[in-house]
């Protein structure tokens, strides 16, 4: 190996690090923001997929039970989405069509979204509101199709959502959007395999995307203020922006 291609080698793992770092840190596990990394790297496109899928589910795991062992989990408010969401995704995992639309809508609903947060339009909601469950299993049922037919996870248009609907808080909505990214990203990666082959190379970023994960989930289930969370959240969405839409 060459010094240059040992140095990229090493400015990607730095990257895959601050990545886990940032999405763990408000509950995600990161699909899209791998998927951004590894195109911009030139990965070639038949792995990128699972691979995002596979270090989804570390991270998220990991992020979901650091919020959990701080309190911030609520059942009630995770499993209307998950019901509709976890077949939903293994469909959308399964097929394999053109998504060049899909993504780009979603980015900019991301995109409006973020803007949203960061209070362009008005704040998210703080008043805390009762979650209506007909609608979640609505949203769970797009959510889940979309983000197994993408690739991702679902927290990245679960988190907002919640936020904008005053259905939970900052971290309320992390340790939700956790789980539904766990549960999701393993029903599209069984419909992908029922499909594809996955192989052990598809394992091999984990344990560098784990060391960023851990920190980022254990800061951000903790210590982290709302405002950092916030802007941290902020951030993630518009880096999934990016990808969703050019890349």
């Amino acid at each position: 190996m060459g010094s240059l291609e040992f140095n990229i080698t090493i400015l990607f793992f730095m990257l895959l690090v601050a990545v886990a770092f940032l999405y763990a840190s408000v509950g995600h596990g990161g699909a899209s923001g791998y998927i951004a990394l590894m195109s911009l790297f030139s990965f070639p496109i038949i792995f990128i997929k699972p691979a995002a899928l596979v270090l989804n589910i570390f991270i998220s795991g990991i992020s979901f039970w650091f919020f959990k062992k701080q309190k911030h989990f609520k059942w009630s408010l995770f499993y209307p989405f998950a019901l509709t969401s976890i077949p939903a995704a293994f469909l959308g995992g399964y097929l394999d069509v053109n998504t060049v639309l899909y993504r780009q809508v979603l980015g900019v609903l991301l995109l409006l979204a973020t803007l949203r947060i960061l209070g362009f339009f008005g704040r998210e909601n703080k008043t805390k509101r009762p979650l209506k469950k007909s609608l979640a299993l609505i949203f769970g049922l797009g959510i889940g199709f979309f983000s197994g037919m993408i690739g991702i996870g679902g927290g990245i248009v679960l988190s907002p959502l919640l936020l904008l609907l005053g259905w939970a808080d900052l971290k309320e909505s992390a340790a939700v959007s956790a789980l539904f990214i766990l549960v999701n990203s393993s029903a599209g990666l069984l419909g992908y395999t029922s499909s594809h082959s996955l192989g052990i190379d598809h394992f091999y970023l984990v344990p560098i995307a784990l060391i960023g994960g851990v920190l980022g989930a254990k800061y951000g289930s903790g210590s982290f203020p709302n405002y950092i969370l916030r802007y941290t959240l902020s951030v993630v969405l518009i880096i999934a922006c990016v990808k969703l839409t050019f890349l």
